[in-house]
């Protein structure tokens, strides 16, 4: 690894305190946090050491302090899946990975539950839900590695990449290692290139490893919240139909945001992945092993060619057969449109995803027939009122008309009725009588024209 504003090296705080007692030195960063991890124990030791200096020193530090101030934590996975702890800031990050700014500001907190996968000249930036990376042929920057969604992640990462990668061949054979190996001059200096034991076309990439891994826990992340929800949503439609209460439509209503934000995030995803499907220039980007391996190659040649000559292999190496170096030559190098194995992997995610969101879909369309029987239901007590309001209103009328009756006889005025014995009973029953055949015949033909239920 080139030497930067980071060290990846080992060093003890002792052995710094005796170079700067040597001789002057430039103020080292203010922090730099290292850590071996382990992918056995999944155990970390980490280094802090702080910038300490004289007093005439204390200005320069205090510089070098305020220009890491947007320093962010990190984590670097390499080949082998060994681990550490960085602590780096954007310029650092974007000379290390050769990528633009703005691809950063994609890993930032603005775009938090957006999905994206960008190809670059070097580095591939994987931004999948809380999942934020930069992935090279080498290695993996992984950011804010602590959070408590990455860690499952990380996990992954310590558990498949020494198993998937090729330092698993370490137990072998020095002749099987050097079987597995293709050697390029550049002037003298060997340059390795690893091979699996069947072939790179046998194994996918490095980069392609990782991003199958992120691919893998997101899509566990976003099933186990789509099981969540179908396991809450059920019952609380179910009590909803069987009682229309405030209570019951408040939990609906957070239930139903709670899936269109879950559903946003699956669609986000499945179409980023739709879209590299649809775009073999895009996918053919993300080769980046594959352009690596092109590019030592070139240098291999370019430096030949400035000798004038090739170099003519070690006798300690073994003797490439020319079927071999024909086949690695045009199955890894030649065809630089061969896409299947990254389309495959794509496939199968973007299969699962589907399946994902058709859960989705299901659970609101479960919540939309609720919605459409509970208005059902209020639709019928609705009109159940309004034919008891139409009730009501034929029996004022009747009850009116006799009232109007009572009124006109209640005025003072002379009538012959007055001196009549005997006549007030059956007069108000005759009256009565007729207000009821009244309502009876006003609420048959209500009926009739069924603007009353039977």
């Amino acid at each position: 690894m080139g030497k930067g504003p980071f060290s990846f090296r080992r060093s003890s705080s002792r052995r710094r305190l005796k170079k700067a007692s040597e001789g002057p030195l430039p103020p080292p960063p203010p922090m730099m946090i290292e850590a071996s991890l382990s992918p056995n124990n999944q155990t970390a030791n980490t280094t802090i050491a702080t910038a300490s200096g004289s007093a005439g020193g204390g200005g320069a530090g205090g510089k070098a302090k305020k220009k890491t101030g947007g320093a962010r934590l990190w984590m670097r996975f390499d080949r082998c899946g060994q681990s550490e702890l960085l602590e780096c800031d954007k310029n650092t990050i974007i000379k290390r990975a050769a990528i633009p700014a703005r691809d950063l500001r994609i890993l930032g907190p603005v775009f938090s539950h957006s999905s994206n996968i960008l190809a670059r000249e070097k580095a591939m930036v994987v931004n999948l839900e809380f999942i934020k990376a930069i992935v090279t042929a080498e290695e993996v920057l992984l950011l804010d590695p602590l959070r408590q969604e990455v860690l499952p992640f990380v996990d992954q990462l310590r558990q498949q990449l020494p198993h998937k990668g090729p330092c698993r061949m370490r137990g072998a054979s020095p002749v099987d290692t050097q079987e597995t190996e293709v050697h390029f001059s550049t002037g003298g200096q060997w340059l390795p290139v690893p091979e699996s034991s069947e072939g790179l076309q046998n194994e996918l990439p490095f980069e392609f490893q990782v991003l199958e891994i992120a691919l893998e826990v997101v899509c566990t992340y976003l099933d186990v919240n789509v099981a969540d929800l179908e396991r809450d949503a059920y019952p609380v439609l179910d009590e909803l139909a069987r009682n229309v209460s405030t209570k019951n439509l408040e939990h609906v209503r957070s239930l139903k945001s709670n899936l269109t934000r879950l559903l946003a995030r699956v669609q986000k995803v499945r179409d980023e992945i739709e879209h590299l499907l649809d775009d073999n220039e895009d996918m053919a980007d993300l080769y980046l092993t594959r352009k690596w391996m092109q590019n030592q190659q070139n240098e291999a040649l370019l430096g030949a060619a400035t000798f004038n000559s090739l170099i003519t292999t070690p006798t300690y190496l073994p003797r490439l057969s020319s079927h071999r170096s024909v086949s690695l030559a045009t199955s890894n190098f030649a065809d630089d449109d061969d896409v299947e194995d990254l389309e495959m992997l794509l496939e199968a995610y973007f299969m699962q995803l589907d399946g994902t969101r058709n859960k989705i879909l299901s659970v609101r369309e479960y919540i939309d027939d609720t919605e459409d029987y509970v208005n059902i239901q209020l639709d019928n007590q609705r009109n159940e009122l309004i034919q008891l309001q139409l009730t009501l209103t034929i029996a004022s009328f009747a009850i009116a008309a006799e009232t109007l009756i009572a009124g006109v006889f209640g005025m003072n005025i002379p009538c012959p009725l007055y001196e009549m014995n005997g006549v007030f009973n059956p007069f108000v029953g005759c009256v009565t009588a007729g207000c009821v055949l009244l309502f009876l015949l006003v609420l048959g033909y209500a009926r009739w024209k069924k603007l009353l239920g039977s």
